[in-house]
């Protein structure tokens, strides 16, 4: 659905030379065109209006010099630097362009009609006055030399398998008849044929056809042959097959022209001459005649030179050129050229460039130079607004087909409705006004502007249809018709039309340089007599050449580019209209770095910026590439779509977005919750958006059409819609396009609960309210499934309400409470889902509301019955689910009425309920609670039962468990209470928890085995209480003392221990023994002069004091050499891992997938080269049992040399070593002292040495071990803060071990206690 645009127009009329032109060519290297007439060879440059080279062929006697000579063909062999002329005397002529040089390479006697060179310049062929054909290299040796008129049919010759006679066949329509009709004549070629056969080669270059006069029949034939000049095929026998022949360079089909009987049309022939495919000029009969036609280099589109073939009074014919396009199977006439009836001003000459496909070179008799430059346009509305219908209007001819895409998705080539104008369309624009985009303005081939617009009712046809159909689309209708008058010279003198504002546009024209163009403003004639004319109100000389205009309606911005990609703000004051250089907002001119076809406005973060894609899909944002493989774009109220060639379609929200931001998106795969990119069909093309809608149409390259909604657009007018309240448009949307109805919520929860009441009278749909409690889930989607790319405006929603409740439950309770509000009747069933759908299922309460209906059932007409109720619960829960609460209701009715409704064999359960209904009511509930597994309700119903069931209390209390709930239903003075706490008791022993059962045995009496409970958990206090309160006997309470003490001192709780002993047992000696033994030191000395047992001292504590100072001594020094040697261990441990990782970026480089296991980072993987074998030992034993986990952690910290984790194994122990000696300093302390008061001076100095030796060189140690950075050489080298730079220096930099998460405090650095004051100052 594209239109061609004329970009630029070159034109330029001072050439001047003898003659007229007869062909030309266009030079590959330079763009400059190579023109021979009947005297010369001309080399002309167009952009510079200059003639390069020129020669004369009258001079050599190449040509006679009275004009009548004819060049037959030309063309530039860029290889040789030459220009190959082939003249009508048979002459092949080489024209060295660089020595303007003629050299003559070969003479035909009889001859040359035509010549043609291969795609590929290897060979040429010549067709020669006596109808032969002659194939030669491009050194023009001869290959072979064949008559054009073969009486075989060729290489390619059908088989005939016999199967029956011409008779006997079924002839469709035509009936028995066609069997002895017989073969119509073959009609001789028509007058005006010039006779000259005509070459064409296929675009690989492997076939070539010739179009020639048969001589038997006078008719025109094709035949195709091959490379080597052997014949392939002949065409069929047609009647009325014109002189133009061209062969589409893709391969599939030779166009040529074909006059009917009561039409002209292009046909088409396949490689084997059969006839494929054509389609109708749009002239009356005998009204014109085809000179040429001609495909350009990508195929896309056909030229077709026109003549009339009756002159007019004047006696002068009128000239067309036609561009032609195909889409979806359908012929377009896209762009008409009328060139009136001068004969100087006809074309001479027309060629495609070989380079770029849409540009169209024309050389006139009077040897004026036309170069159009055409571009592919999607002609749409520009509004934003739900009023605009997102109508594109597509050219054919005479007629403008207009789809409106709001109202109806039609395929090409039919559409909404069609515009039927006096003459051929060449361009056509919508009004930029907000509320008036669907206008529409056509500008025709005689200059003429025509308006349409919204017609009444009357000349819609009062919007009716035939019967049963009725009017979705109402066509425009014409409003007025304005005749512009623009004073350029040639065709086509307006370009790049736009309808800014009521009765003004803007449009391009050449300037009066030949590298100017001039911007003119357009408005009605003020003049009386004058209303149906436009004249130019202000015109703007811009030097260069505009290519593209864009308008932003929202701005009023006008911006142009120019052929340089130089971008241009257009100022439309109220006085003048100037032009400025497009500047950013810090003052910095802004341009494109290429050209591009297809430009936009558009507002990033508040900065309006120019979009624009080149030939080779390249889109810039103003001078910064953002991508470089984008089909089609367009702009979109806050958006940017854009389709890809990597089959995607992308669409930003620019409004959230910086361009660096852009960039990263664009150049990044898509995440799996990315709302911004969606799969399309390969080589879809974005046609229009549906303005505050979904939709987004898309063309696929055979022409069909799509309709997607892109998930971006589809959120964005969700939220609108749920901004404003529209809870049913958002809700139908959802429900359409499956997005999962929790963003309704989570959209906004606060908003959402304030309108719950607005909520449910939207959607006024029971089962749409059912729908959307049934998708309610905790997940906030929001955050998971549909992230706001705006979500700092937006309140999102949160696990749990404001008062704690979880979002499910929020919902619904706030729904149940409005629709008990509104009106409970109507939304029964929804009240019902709201119970059902909490998290803790309320079905006891669904199933109650459901037997209230059973019991009242209501009066009103459309209420809904129990049954129903019940019926819809069954669909909602498991019947047995269902059955199993209703039997927890301890109704009957209603289990019954549950029962029923299920699967279930009535002898399965009617004798269940049959034997409830004989039991006492307590028991009953306590068996069908514990027949539903609810044994705290059975365990409450069943303590009301009496004395005579307090044994089945016990054993459930005992099965089950519930010991702290059976304690609550007794008094405490109760037997019961006290059976059931050392039931407890008895049970907390089992768990290994001994001291809060004596507690529980002590608290009910029992103090024996409270006794018990408390010595076997060593509880020496409460024990000792129970003894007391027993009471025992003072022996009994001495040897209890004394096994009590000999516990403490197993578990190294000698303090205590001699607590009981000097208490108790009244046993000092043994007391002050079990102090020295625990090294308390100053304890032991107050008992000693306590009970005056000075001889203890010089017995038990000096020799105790000694052996104390040689084993500290002892183990500080042990310490100390474990300590240097793990510390040297690491260094060199730490030194082999980075040789090893630098050695392997030197061999790989940094990209290598290795070289992560080398660097110090990563030890859990060094192991792969070092010491594979552990690694995949360790790989294996991860998924063990959790003894062999327990192992494997122990060979992690193994401190053998060469193993994969022998840094991580040297860190955990040096950090053992610190811990231990730092914790000595109290019993240092103590211990000097204890060594002072007795005059071990000079052991205590050397210990107090020692020891403060070893603390510094941990302290010194403690920097070198745990180095700066440590720590932050975990954080993760890539990610998506990563650059290609920082990870390059991550691994260029050391760094320090990874580690598992549990081992993560090796890393951290150990601190001393400083604060602690162990030294003695009398020592020195």
């Amino acid at each position: 659905m594209r239109n061609l645009k004329l970009l630029k127009c070159l034109s330029s009329v001072e050439l001047q030379s003898p003659g007229s032109p007869q062909c030309f060519s266009v030079r590959t290297d330079t763009g400059s065109l190579l023109i021979s007439s009947q005297f010369s060879i001309t080399e002309y440059d167009p952009p510079t209006g200059q003639v390069l080279n020129e020669v004369s062929l009258t001079s050599e006697d190449y040509l006679p010099e009275d004009g009548q000579g004819v060049v037959v063909g030309i063309q530039d062999l860029p290889d040789q630097e030459s220009v190959c002329v082939a003249t009508s005397r048979g002459d092949v002529v080489l024209y060295n362009l660089s020595t303007n040089q003629l050299e003559c390479v070969g003479t035909v006697d009889s001859g040359l009609t035509a010549m043609s060179w291969s795609p590929d310049q290897e060979v040429v062929v010549f067709c020669t006055g006596q109808e032969t054909i002659i194939l030669m290299t491009k050194d023009f040796e001869p290959i072979t030399e064949v008559d054009i008129h073969q009486n075989e049919f060729g290489e390619g010759k059908f088989i005939t398998v016999g199967w029956g006679k011409k008779e006997t066949q079924f002839h469709g329509s035509e009936g028995k008849q066609a069997a002895q009709k017989k073969a119509a004549e073959v009609q001789p070629a028509v007058p005006w044929d010039d006779r000259r056969p005509r070459i064409t080669w296929r675009g690989d270059g492997q076939l070539f056809a010739v179009s020639a006069i048969c001589p038997q029949t006078g008719a025109r034939k094709v035949r195709v042959w091959n490379r080597e000049c052997v014949l392939q095929a002949t065409s069929e026998a047609v009647n009325g097959l014109e002189q133009p022949l061209c062969w589409k360079p893709s391969g599939s089909l030779i166009a040529s022209s074909q006059r009917h009987p009561n039409k002209h049309s292009v046909v088409f022939m396949e490689k084997n001459g059969l006839l494929h495919g054509d389609f109708t000029l749009p002239f009356a009969k005998e009204k014109a005649r085809v000179k040429e036609l001609l495909w350009n280099s990508d195929s896309s589109v056909l030229a077709v030179w026109l003549e009339d073939m009756n002159p007019g009074e004047d006696g002068k014919r009128n000239t067309y050129i036609q561009l032609w396009t195909v889409g979806n199977y359908h012929w377009y006439l896209k762009q008409s050229l009328h060139f009136g009836n001068d004969p100087l001003k006809a074309p001479a000459c027309l060629c495609w460039d070989p380079e770029k496909p849409l540009r169209l070179h024309l050389l006139t008799r009077a040897w004026a130079s036309y170069t159009y430059d055409w571009g592919w346009c999607t002609d749409r509305s520009p509004g934003d607004d739900s009023q605009d219908n997102a109508n594109v209007a597509v050219i054919d001819g005479d007629k403008v087909l207009v789809t409106t895409f709001r109202q109806c998705v039609v395929p090409p080539p039919m559409c909404s409705y069609e515009l039927q104008l006096p003459a051929a369309v060449n361009m056509v624009t919508f009004h930029s006004q907000p509320q008036r985009t669907n206008e529409l303005a056509a500008l025709t081939a005689d200059s003429c502007l025509h308006i349409y617009g919204r017609g009444t009712e009357d000349a819609a046809g009062n919007g009716k249809g035939a019967p049963g159909f009725r009017v979705v689309s109402k066509p425009s209708v014409l409003q007025k018709t304005y005749s512009v008058a623009v004073d350029q010279e040639g065709v086509l003198a307006m370009r790049l039309l736009l309808w800014l504002k009521e009765d003004v546009f803007v449009a391009v024209a050449g300037g009066d340089g030949l590298n100017q163009s001039s911007l003119l403003f357009l408005k009605p004639a003020e003049t009386e007599g004058s209303d149906n004319r436009l004249e130019i109100r202000s015109k703007v000389e811009v030097e260069g050449h505009v290519i593209s205009l864009c308008h932003s309606p929202k701005s009023d911005t006008l911006a142009l580019q120019l052929e340089d990609g130089q971008i241009r703000r257009v100022h439309c004051d109220s006085t003048e209209v100037t032009v400025s250089e497009w500047k950013d907002s810090t003052g910095y001119t802004v341009n494109f770095p290429l050209p591009c076809v297809h430009t936009a406005l558009c507002t990033i973060n508040g900065q309006e910026h120019v979009v624009g894609l080149t030939e080779r899909y390249h889109l810039y944002i103003g001078d910064s590439e953002v991508a470089s493989n984008v089909s089609s774009f367009v702009v979109y109220d806050e958006f940017l779509l854009l389709t890809t060639h990597a089959h995607t379609c992308r669409c930003l929200h620019l409004a959230t977005m910086s361009l660096k931001d852009l960039k990263a998106a664009l150049s990044s795969e898509a995440t799996q919750n990315d709302e911004s990119t969606r799969r399309v069909e390969r080589g879809s093309r974005i046609v229009t958006v549906v303005p505050q809608d979904t939709r987004l149409i898309l063309q696929m390259p055979r022409g069909n059409l799509e309709t997607i909604h892109h998930r971006a657009l589809v959120l964005a007018q969700l939220r609108k819609w749920l901004d404003d309240l529209k809870f049913r448009d958002a809700f139908e949307c959802m429900r359409k396009l499956r997005i999962n109805l929790n963003l309704i919520y989570d959209h906004n929860p606060k908003v959402f609960l304030e309108n719950v009441e607005t909520f449910l009278n939207q959607i006024d749909s029971i089962n749409n309210v059912n729908l959307f409690l049934t998708e309610l889930k905790e997940d906030d989607t929001t955050k998971t499934m549909y992230p706001n790319p705006a979500s700092a405006a937006c309140q999102s929603a949160s696990a749990s309400g404001a008062d704690g409740k979880k979002k499910v439950d929020t919902i619904c309770d706030a729904l149940r409470s409005a629709m008990e509000t509104l009106d409970p009747l109507k939304f029964c069933l929804c009240i019902l889902t709201s119970h059902v759908r909490k998290t803790t299922p309320e079905l006891e309460i669904a199933l109650q509301k459901v037997h209230e209906l059973r019991v009242n059932p209501p009066s009103e007409k459309n209420a809904v019955s129990a049954e129903e109720a019940l019926k819809y619960l069954l669909f909602l829960v498991n019947v047995n689910e269902l059955y199993e609460h209703s039997l927890g209701t301890y109704d009957f009715d209603l289990v019954l009425m549950v029962a029923e409704k299920s699967q279930k064999d009535p002898k399965e359960y009617l004798p269940f309920l049959n034997m409830l209904k004989t039991l006492e009511p307590n028991y009953q509930r306590y068996t069908i609670d514990k027949h539903l597994k609810r044994y705290k309700k059975a365990l409450h119903h069943l303590s009301k039962c009496g004395e005579e069931h307090f044994t089945e209390v016990v054993n459930l209390v005992k099965d089950q468990r519930l010991y702290t709930e059976a304690l609550q239903l007794y008094p405490a003075e109760s037997q019961q209470y006290k059976m059931l706490s050392v039931a407890y008791a008895e049970h907390l022993v089992e768990q290994q928890q001994a001291e809060q059962a004596g507690l529980l045995l002590w608290r009910c009496g029992e103090m024996p085995r409270a006794l018990q409970a408390f010595v076997s958990c060593i509880s020496w206090r409460h024990a000792l209480a129970v003894a007391v309160h027993i009471p025992l006997p003072p022996e009994q309470l001495a040897q209890l003392a004394r096994d009590l003490a000999e516990k403490l001192i197993e578990v190294r709780r000698h303090a205590e221990a001699a607590v009981l002993l000097e208490q108790y047992a009244k046993d000092c000696e043994e007391a002050i023994s079990a102090l020295i033994e625990g090294a308390a030191w100053e304890e032991a000395l107050r008992l000693i002069y306590l009970y005056s047992r000075q001889d203890i001292a010089e017995t038990h504590l000096k020799p105790a004091l000694l052996e104390a100072h040689s084993n500290q001594l002892t183990f500080l020094e042990s310490q100390k050499t474990l300590f240097t040697r793990h510390k040297n261990r690491l260094v060199v441990v730490r030194e082999q891992k980075e040789k090893a990782r630098l050695e392997l970026l030197d061999e790989d480089g940094p990209d290598c997938a290795d070289a992560e296991l080398y660097s110090e980072a990563s030890s859990v993987l060094t192991g792969s080269r070092i010491g594979s074998k552990y690694s995949k030992s360790n790989s294996r034993i991860s998924a063990r049992s959790s003894k062999n986990r327990r192992k494997a952690e122990g060979k992690k910290h193994s401190l053998k040399e060469g193993s994969p984790f022998e840094d991580i194994a040297l860190l955990h122990a040096l950090s053992q070593i610190i811990h231990v000696v730092d914790k000595m300093r109290e019993e240092i302390h103590s211990l000097l002292k204890a060594l002072v008061l007795f005059q071990f001076d000079t052991l205590a100095s050397s210990l107090q040495t020692n020891y403060s030796e070893l603390l510094q060189l941990i302290e010194k140690g403690i920097p070198e071990i745990w180095q700066e950075g440590l720590q932050q050489g975990q954080t993760p080298i890539t990610g998506p803060n990563s650059t290609a730079n920082s990870i390059m220096a991550s691994f260029q930099q050391p760094r320090p071990s990874a580690v598992p998460q549990q081992d993560a405090e090796i890393l951290i650095r150990p601190k001393m206690r400083q604060s602690v004051k162990w030294k003695l100052c009398m020592l020195k």
